[in-house]
């Protein structure tokens, strides 16, 4: 069984860009630059061994690219376990912080497979408040497989179209139409494979979390101070795993629960977004300009009925694509993400009962990355490339039916287009990655955010992660969407700051209302 497990949490990069980008209004905090130099700094060498230290003593060549902003490329090993058997880039964009810096300040959006050049250079201000900005280095960065990075590489842009959007021949369900999912994604594999220059097997979050010590060392700093969204919290807590002594001020918004098998993350997901959608539905209905009616039960079984009806019979879009119910369901979830796009998923509705899927369109390309017929980013590619990794492959014929049956039963307008085939168990590599719970024995206090009704990232898993952590502080923000930092909750917000600039540990169980 297959699920959207994760792939959702890419989208946080251009979370808070689903409305405004719809009334031609998106737009990034223009900083004021940094009168500081470029080159400023002396790698962090200190304990590295010898085979490594090439890559950790390297100075970087950063040029201005933007105002206030500068670019650089760094090195690294394709594969940490064996240094000299080649190299990567990574695509690093710093921010600079107007005085003397607290320190950097690395970022991940989440995916896997999101851009944090883009996120930075893009979106300053919704990855971190004034103050941070004020007083860190910002750095977003492009990890391994991603962007500007060495990327995985699969399809082409119509290609891309027929993966994403492709709707089978054969009837939901049936055999054929799980042998005709299972060979698409055994030819996407193949594309990948084939189109990726080797560095498949490599795309793993450890060496992903390697490469951010790098990154540290080469920016001169003694320890890593990390804002990781979504999948980011996966990335920080496995960094903090690997490096405990040098896990600075670390703060871990979304979490996902690195203990949960993938069976169980695509169920808990599955959930998570039916609590959401019902939680719209409530919203839309009192609004008096919804277009359904009655119940929220009465409600999400119109929804449903629409699903089921566009799953049949497909809608044109003006640019000849037909809207199927997995691209309908993908626009859906991408609306989910914030409650400010919850208009832009009741106008999507409303014409797709009409039979015009523009808005429906417009949700699940900004989901995929896709404008005007091209793909802005690799973010699907490289997202499947890390999960096929990341997770081990489940064999388990009982428990997938188990967990098909919890799903159907708790997110039933969901079900029938979250399952099928699972698309790693064609992947050309088998998975290296290990699924447990992360102590981080040794490392200071690290700061977990999960919001209640996160429907991507469910409130339990930042509870799981909060708690196996050693040092782990919970701060708990009460409310809709996908992470909690900077999105208008001063109590969380005036928590994150006072400990980046200030290490001032919160309460653990911190709850803001």
């Amino acid at each position: 069984m297959t699920s959207r497990v994760g792939r959702s949490a890419a989208v946080i990069a251009g979370l808070a860009a689903v409305s405004v980008a719809l009334s031609g209004c998106f737009y990034a905090m223009i900083p004021e630059e940094s009168s500081r130099p470029l080159s400023d700094v002396t790698p962090d060498t200190e304990g590295v061994a010898a085979d490594l230290l090439p890559f950790y003593s390297q100075e970087l060549a950063w040029s201005e690219c933007g105002v206030g902003f500068d670019c650089t490329d760094v090195t690294a090993p394709l594969d940490w376990e064996n240094p000299a058997e080649g190299e990567i880039t990574l695509s690093v964009v710093r921010h600079r912080a107007a005085g003397e810096p607290v320190g950097s300040l690395l970022t991940n959006p989440g995916g896997p497979g999101s851009s944090g050049v883009d996120l930075i250079a893009g979106s300053l201000d919704y990855a971190v408040g004034a103050d941070v900005i004020e007083n860190y280095d910002v750095i977003g960065f492009d990890p391994r497989g991603v962007g500007e990075s060495t990327a995985v590489t699969c399809y082409d842009a119509p290609e891309m179209d027929d993966y994403l959007y492709g709707i089978p021949d054969a009837a939901r369900g049936t055999t054929e139409w799980e042998a005709e999912v299972l060979d698409s994604h055994e030819a996407f594999a193949q594309a990948c494979d084939a189109n990726s220059t080797g560095i498949l097997p490599y795309i793993t979050t450890v060496n992903s979390a390697r490469d951010m010590d790098l990154i540290r060392a080469v920016l001169g700093d003694k320890q890593l101070n990390y804002l990781g969204y979504s999948y980011g919290t996966f990335l920080g807590a496995t960094y903090a795993k690997l490096y405990p002594e040098k896990a600075g001020r670390l703060v871990l918004d979304g979490a996902i629960d690195p203990a949960v098998p993938g069976l169980d993350v695509g169920a808990t997901q599955a959930l998570g977004f039916e609590s959401a959608l019902r939680a719209y539905m409530q919203d839309c209905l009192a609004s008096g300009e919804c277009p359904f009616n009655g119940t929220v039960d009465e409600a999400m079984a119109d929804l449903g009925a629409l699903l089921a009806s566009v799953d049949s019979t497909p809608l044109r879009n003006g640019d000849g694509r037909l809207l199927g119910a997995d691209s309908l369901m993908t626009g859906i979830i991408a609306a989910l993400y914030s409650q400010d796009s919850w208009t832009y998923l009741t106008q999507a509705l409303d014409e797709a009962l009409q039979g015009d899927p523009t808005t429906a369109f417009f949700l699940a390309d900004f989901y995929n990355g896709r404008e005007n017929g091209v793909y802005t980013d690799n973010s699907a590619e490289a997202f499947r490339a890390y999960n096929c990794m990341d997770y081990p492959v489940e064999d388990d014929p009982a428990a997938e039916a188990a967990t098909e049956a919890k799903i159907a039963e708790g997110a039933p307008t969901i079900a029938p287009y979250w399952t099928g085939p699972d698309s790693c168990s064609v992947w050309p590599y088998p998975p290296t990655g290990t699924r447990g719970e992360i102590a981080a024995e040794g490392a200071g206090p690290i700061l977990v955010i999960g919001t209640t009704n996160d429907p991507a990232t469910p409130y339990e898993w930042s509870e799981s992660l909060a708690d196996q952590l050693q040092n782990g502080v919970l701060i708990t923000r009460v409310g809709e969407g996908h992470t909690g930092y900077n999105k208008g909750n001063l109590c969380v917000d005036g928590a994150v700051e006072s400990f980046l600039l200030d290490d001032v540990v919160p309460e653990d169980g911190l709850r803001c209302e």
